[in-house]
């Protein structure tokens, strides 16, 4: 990709969250630990849905789908968040900080569309369960994820082409942890006008679509369950969109936060530490909540850790 039409830097510098040295040991010791378990955990709920036959259903499909866009998302911004804590040169190469921003963007805009398809699976299987099986079908979950990605691609490229259409001249400091749009518009000498509308307009359609998706089909099935006359069932049914909900209800509120402030009230320093939770924390707490709120993901945890436990035993005792 071109850089811009006369950008003077071939480089950016991160600023990151401190410059005081004893501030950033300790910071990077908290993302070193929340980077590993999110990696345990996406990798664990990953490697559990695709050796547990009682977990190849279309809900499952989608999670280790989510769990694996939340490892891609984590592992596209935490390690250089690591390296640059413990370097005094927090540097990123134009391109490093062009495909940094492509790829992170991808995988935001699937991990929203995915929060969606769950949204629709639990709709179908509470509202319409007889029809669960051909409407879910193996093809149209595929299908499903296929245009989760694709239009995370296309948005991706759309807004890259926005951002780096520009010239970049006043200054190749960005007031971040990682590049991220509104920052590397500040730094821009160009018109941003045309940029920020056709960025704005795609953030909203894709976060407007998904949310409209997951109210939608909570209204039917919030509906439905009130309609059941068996306190069991609707105990169960509330049960298997509980999960699901909680991460919803995570993400979503870490981005409307972000982008429904008024621009008074917009502050850098806080939109970084907002951005840290939805980049970092929320990959970690996605594994988390479906297997502590999940009782199918708990049943099959349970089971493997049982297995392992006797086949250690069966080590020792040969040994």
């Amino acid at each position: 990709m071109d850089k811009g039409n006369d950008s003077a830097f071939s480089e950016f510098i991160l600023q990151g969250f401190t410059d005081n040295p004893k501030m950033q040991l300790v910071l990077f010791i908290v993302f070193f630990l929340v980077y590993d378990i999110t990696v345990l955990g996406n990798l664990g709920m990953i490697l559990l849905i695709a050796t547990k036959p009682q977990l190849h259903k279309p809900m499952y499909y989608f999670l280790c789908n989510l769990s694996f866009v939340d490892l891609c998302c984590a592992s596209t911004i935490a390690p250089k968040i690591l390296v640059d804590l413990l370097s005094e040169s927090k540097r990123i190469s134009y391109s490093g900080c062009v495909m940094q921003l492509f790829v992170f963007d991808i995988l935001a805009d699937a991990e929203c569309l995915l929060l969606a398809v769950m949204a629709y699976d639990r709709y179908v299987a509470i509202c319409n369960p007889l029809l669960y099986p051909t409407v879910m079908s193996k093809k149209a979950c595929q299908q499903m994820i296929t245009i989760a990605y694709f239009t995370g691609l296309l948005d991706s490229i759309i807004q890259i082409s926005c951002t780096f259409r520009l010239s970049f001249c006043r200054s190749n400091v960005i007031n971040h942890f990682f590049c991220d749009q509104p920052p590397l518009l500040m730094l821009s000498c160009s018109d941003t006008y045309i940029s920020e509308i056709v960025i704005f307009t795609f953030v909203v359609f894709v976060e407007a679509s998904s949310i409209g998706i997951i109210l939608l089909s909570y209204v039917y099935i919030l509906a439905t369950i009130l309609r059941m006359r068996s306190a069991e069932g609707r105990h169960k049914a509330f049960s298997t969109c509980a999960s699901h909900l909680t991460a919803v209800g995570i993400y979503h509120g870490t981005m409307l936060f972000m982008y429904s402030r008024p621009s008074s009230s917009y502050s850098m320093d806080q939109d970084k530490w907002a951005s840290m939770f939805y980049t970092v924390v929320i990959p970690m707490l996605n594994p988390l909540i479906y297997s502590l709120r999940n009782k199918e993901v708990k049943d099959a945890v349970s089971k493997s850790l049982g297995h392992i436990w006797v086949w250690k035993r069966r080590i020792f005792v040969f040994q």
